[in-house]
């Protein structure tokens, strides 16, 4: 799929990928969830690949059609986030849910990178718009963390800190122009299993600046923290370890650390067209994605932001 016309914009939208570019878990309270605090930027959504795409077909009842390249993934699946989501929007403004949400699913499942939170917060975004029904942003935030802990950053799909168990959202430092490569080794890990065979003391609340200079000196001040699911992640796949060291051996890798809950991984570029430049060099079995940031769910990024 190729992304929408501009005539068309308004029956489309685009759920970016969301990555983790530090993890730290601060604690746990009494009903088993975790306390993090997370850095969360998004892929650029220009082009297929590090995005997948909504589109809403007027007429009929509600309804989902899953199509795209990493379709078959969710075949199996009886409730789909972005059909609970539109059944929750349309209950809070008191209308009648309808016509067919089409999506075209890039990002792969159970990955580490948001796709089902990206693609329930993208329909929030979409029924809200083509149904007219109204719902301002804290009406939709409320939605979203309903859905899921994650579903809220989405929402946006721009850089913020994620705090609490991953709801809590306040501002993120300004990032500069940088590359993004995305992979993944095509092996899906469950987030509950992973943060079940996570041990070890907690971590502290990474100290940021308000902006980074440049690609350069991001990196540097990511490298000061880390993603503390990555060794339990690796002990279930050890994939995971193999994946970092292809990208931390890709020319000009800056960084290279795993996303959420795994299993897929990021490195960090000079620039967008230096990761899209380098992502055919990772292994051809596994999924890849190059190309820049985005600052917001509605940006439209430049074709060299494509799939490898």
């Amino acid at each position: 799929m190729t992304p929408p016309e501009l005539n068309t914009l308004s029956l489309a939208e685009p759920a970016p990928a969301k990555i983790n570019l530090h993890l730290h878990l601060l604690g746990r309270r009494a009903d088993g969830y975790h306390l993090l605090d997370s850095l969360a930027a998004f892929a650029g959504a220009g082009a297929p690949g590090g995005a997948d795409w909504l589109r809403w077909k007027p007429g009929g009842a509600f309804s989902l059609r899953v199509e795209g390249p990493e379709a078959a993934a969710l075949a199996d699946e009886p409730d789909n986030l972005v059909l609970r989501a539109g059944r929750l929007l349309a209950v809070e403004a008191g209308i009648a849910p309808h016509g067919q949400v089409v999506l075209e699913k890039f990002l792969p499942v159970a990955s580490g990178i948001g796709g089902g939170s990206a693609d329930a917060a993208a329909a929030l975004r979409l029924l809200n718009r083509v149904w007219e029904a109204g719902l301002g942003h804290a009406r939709l935030s409320s939605l979203a963390e309903q859905l899921g802990a994650d579903v809220p950053v989405c929402l946006d799909s721009r850089p913020a800190r994620m705090g609490g168990i991953g709801a809590v959202l306040t501002p993120a430092p300004t990032l500069p122009l940088a590359g993004l490569l995305l992979a993944n080794p095509r092996i899906p890990l469950s987030t509950p299993a992973v943060f079940r065979a996570r041990s070890g003391d907690f971590s502290s609340f990474a100290q940021m600046p308000t902006a980074w200079a440049d690609a350069g000196a991001m990196a540097a001040g990511l490298a000061a923290c880390r993603n503390d699911l990555e060794p339990a992640a690796m002990s279930l796949c050890p994939e995971v370890a193999g994946l970092l060291d292809a990208i931390r051996a890709l020319p000009g890798c800056l960084l290279a650390r795993m996303s959420g809950s795994g299993a897929s991984c990021f490195g960090l570029f000079a620039t967008p067209e230096a990761a899209h430049a380098v992502a055919p060099m990772l292994p051809e079995g596994c999924w890849r994605w190059g190309g820049g940031f985005t600052t917001g769910a509605s940006a439209l990024y430049s074709p060299t932001d494509g799939p490898a």
